[in-house]
């Protein structure tokens, strides 16, 4: 708020009058209130909106470490995303199950099932939980890697998915049985 001095000068002795002097005060108490309020707000919602990434395994491409993470058969579930946003998963080892083929409203409840299959197996041990390992094929597009990752999040797999994005790792049995799927 500014205020306006009309307090002094002028007058005196002789019949001649001066012109008073203003002076002028600005308060700025308000305007640093504000301030500091728009700087609170500001430092909260920051603070609560940081992005959210889920962890992802994978080794890096410089390092030629041929050694492979062994995984137990009863614990691993291995999605293969195939063309026409079609999903091909199994349980355990390849060819000694037989893959099943979803689409993605479908993949959710295979990986609520399978995830109460193992905690029903081995409890609730860190050691022993679900673990999902994603083979994207060539027919595959990000979406479907996005869509799948998507699914993870929400049937709340702790587990860091294992990602094989060549598709020159396809095992034979994962390749012969999405050929004669039509998903390859």
């Amino acid at each position: 708020m500014a205020e306006l001095n009309t307090g002094g000068g002028g007058g005196g002795k002789g019949g001649k009058v001066r012109s008073k002097k203003q002076s002028t005060r600005v308060d700025l108490t308000a305007m640093v209130d504000l301030a500091f309020l728009l700087i609170t707000f500001f430092m909260l919602t920051t603070t609560l909106s940081k992005p959210q990434a889920m962890d992802v395994a994978k080794p890096d491409k410089d390092e030629k470490n041929d050694t492979k993470l062994e995984l137990r058969a009863s614990t691993a579930m291995t999605i293969l995303l195939g063309k026409n946003d079609k999903i091909a998963w199994y349980m355990g080892e390849a060819g000694k199950s037989e893959p099943n083929i979803v689409g993605f409203g479908d993949i959710r409840q295979a990986l609520l099932d399978n995830k109460k299959k193992v905690t029903d197996m081995y409890g609730n041990d860190p050691k022993r939980q679900l673990t999902v390992v994603i083979k994207p094929t060539e027919g595959a597009n990000y979406k479907n890697f996005v869509d799948i990752m998507d699914e993870l999040a929400i049937a709340k797999i702790k587990t860091a998915p294992a990602i094989d994005d060549d598709p020159k790792n396809l095992l034979e049995g994962e390749k012969d049985f999405m050929k004669k799927a039509g998903i390859l």
